[in-house]
């Protein structure tokens, strides 16, 4: 073998060993173990200059290809790590979300819920204590007389259930439901006491007889006077009248 054959031969040999020694460089970086490739390159620096111009620039762009693949593996491994670290942070963050609007919508059913529990107790209130009397005096066809439970059946019917109850404690402390109870020191007249009597014809000319007639100006005074019958027994209990 000629010497220029055998330079020829130990040049290849060296590409080949810088090569090898650029791929295992890179993986031993973390190590701080040099690569037998970085020992090639150092000791094969006058063998690459002794080969044409052309050739050493061929060797070179072999190597630099080859450091470059490398490279560009090293570089795809560390964008799939960040990705699949992104993809695991937003699942993360997607759980929280879908347990946050799981939480709410619960929520808010049971809002919905005591709303609507809410509005029907306030509607039972409201009928309970409605201010409209049910049936008027003249609904009641009229008899000779009248017994205290006839005399309170009326009334229950025309005074608002709730407000009954404070209609019946003052009529109990003026009459004890006597529709023809006369107060005998000053005239005052039926089942609350008008004074004088002659006041409740304006709700109907049978005034005297007729409790159904007193029970209508009875409230309507009450209504009209103090706002309701339980505002006037809250009066009549801080005064012993109204």
């Amino acid at each position: 073998m000629s010497l220029k054959s055998a330079r020829g031969f130990a040049v290849v040999s060296a590409t080949a060993v810088t090569a090898v020694g650029s791929v295992m460089g890179v993986a031993q970086a973390n190590t701080g173990q040099p690569g037998d490739g970085a020992q090639a390159t150092a000791g094969d620096s006058t063998l690459l200059a002794d080969l044409p111009d052309g050739r050493q620039a061929q060797v070179q762009s072999a190597s630099l290809g080859q450091q470059a693949q490398v490279q560009a593996v090293a570089a795809d491994a560390t964008a799939k790590k960040s990705a699949e670290e992104a993809a695991r942070v937003q699942a993360a963050k997607d759980a929280v979300a879908k347990q946050k609007a799981a939480a709410d919508e619960a929520k808010a059913e049971q809002e919905a819920k005591d709303r609507e529990k809410a509005e029907a107790a306030t509607k039972a209130a409201t009928a309970d204590n409605d201010d409209t009397a049910v049936s008027d005096a003249g609904s009641f066809p009229q008899q000779a007389s009248y017994t205290v439970a006839e005399v309170q059946a009326i009334a229950r019917q025309m005074v608002p259930s709730g407000q009954f109850q404070c209609f019946s404690n003052i009529v109990d402390h003026e009459s004890t439901w006597n529709y023809r109870a006369v107060n005998p020191t000053s005239g005052a007249y039926g089942l609350v006491q008008a004074y004088p009597g002659s006041k409740m014809s304006s709700a109907g000319a049978d005034w005297r007889t007729n409790p159904a007639t007193q029970i209508k100006w009875g409230l309507n005074y009450m209504n009209e006077r103090y706002g309701s019958p339980c505002d006037a027994w809250a009066f009549w209990q801080a005064n012993g009248s109204y």
